[in-house]
């Protein structure tokens, strides 16, 4: 710790927008109590950190770091050695910047950093979203000094003393949503004659959920209702075509939905993945929602997130081997079940948590001892 000078803060982690955004969050929040506050983002290169970061305001510096694949072993050769030199970089961007504090969101970036800066003798606050700690958290939650959660129970992974919960940061924009359903729709160009379900398949998008739409594109064009779908950006021209050649106009595509509180108002129904920032999302936004855990995640942490808001009422799960069969007809009996809507949208806006980024941004200055 500096005894003055501006306070400075590393950022580290991403790889998603479930990570970039909220990380995004507890920067502007940081700004907003402490303005003279010096941060810097640490990511990993090609991610979408790179991208979304800078736009916001921020300085980012890129790790060469990659996640291990189970699938193929022998490539994990390379990840490792990328792994070490990541480690390498982060101790040469710690001592540069000098940080009072790092901050860890989860994703690629966020080991070598902490790793490194635990070791340096640096403050380490791990900001853990998911209600399943994954290994690398666990390690590091042994060596950090704060750790912010958003589920209780979380005792089970962590040191108790060292836990506050402060649940998952969101954009600011949906913080205090705001109904303004007419905008929304005029936004996606939709005249609002039929109900409309949004389909999320997370920021890089979900090729089981996409695969099993476009099989049914025929009865999504002549059903009623009309869809937002986010495909991302690797299935949009493919989706985008198909949707094209069905005439089914009442099916709006995108690559990535920038406005994503316009998405949230104009929606009736919502198809989701359950990574851990979208389901603090769809907590705020209070609509009924499917959700269809990621198989592909580390230890299954999805299905743990859906089951939680599921168990209590708070959302319909789909798994996504049974999505052929299930999607469509849950889909379609929401739409026809009031009640059920009704239901659905009481008990997830029962699980809202709202500040959580003012008070990750609080425990940051905190360990800073000024």
């Amino acid at each position: 710790m500096k005894p003055d000078g501006n306070i400075r803060i590393i950022i580290s982690g991403g790889g998603t927008g479930g990570h970039v955004f909220p990380a995004i969050s507890v920067a502007n929040a940081l700004r907003r109590v402490s303005p003279s506050s010096e941060i810097l983002f640490v990511g990993a290169l090609g991610r979408l950190e790179m991208e979304k970061v800078p736009a916001a305001g921020y300085n980012i510096v890129g790790l060469p770091v990659a996640g291990f694949d189970r699938k193929n072993l022998f490539r994990n050769f390379s990840v490792i050695f990328r792994l070490i030199r990541s480690i390498q970089l982060a101790g040469r961007i710690l001592r540069d910047f000098k940080p009072d504090v790092a901050v860890g969101v989860g994703g690629y970036a966020s080991g070598p950093v902490l790793l490194r800066a635990a070791a340096m003798g640096i403050p380490v606050l791990i900001q853990e979203q998911n209600s399943y700690a994954g290994l690398t958290n666990r390690v590091l939650g042994k060596k950090a000094s704060v750790i912010c959660v958003a589920w209780d129970g979380m005792e089970k992974y962590f040191p108790a003393s060292k836990i506050i919960k402060t649940g998952n940061p969101v954009r600011m924009e949906l913080e205090n949503p705001v109904s303004r359903k007419k905008e929304a729709l005029d936004y996606f160009g939709l005249d609002g004659s039929k109900p409309v379900i949004l389909v999320l398949g997370g920021s890089l998008g979900a090729g089981s959920i996409n695969k099993c739409l476009s099989s049914n594109i025929g009865k999504l064009a002549a059903g009623n209702a009309s869809w937002i779908w986010q495909t991302g950006k690797y299935y949009f021209e493919n989706v985008n075509a198909l949707v094209s050649v069905a005439g089914a106009s009442d099916v709006k595509v995108v690559p990535f939905i920038e406005r994503m509180d316009y998405a949230y108002a104009a929606a009736d129904v919502i198809i989701s993945r359950a990574g851990a920032g979208t389901i603090s999302e769809l907590c705020l936004a209070g609509k009924p929602v499917v959700l269809v855990p990621s198989p592909n995640v580390a230890e299954d942490h999805q299905t743990k997130n859906a089951l939680a808001l599921s168990s209590a009422g708070g959302a319909v799960l789909v798994r996504d081997n049974e999505l052929d069969k299930a999607l469509l007809p849950e889909i379609f009996s929401l739409i026809e079940d009031e009640n059920k809507r009704r239901s659905l949208s009481e008990n997830i806006s029962k699980m809202a948590v709202r500040g959580s980024d003012m008070k990750i941004a609080q425990e940051i200055l905190k360990l800073t001892g000024r």
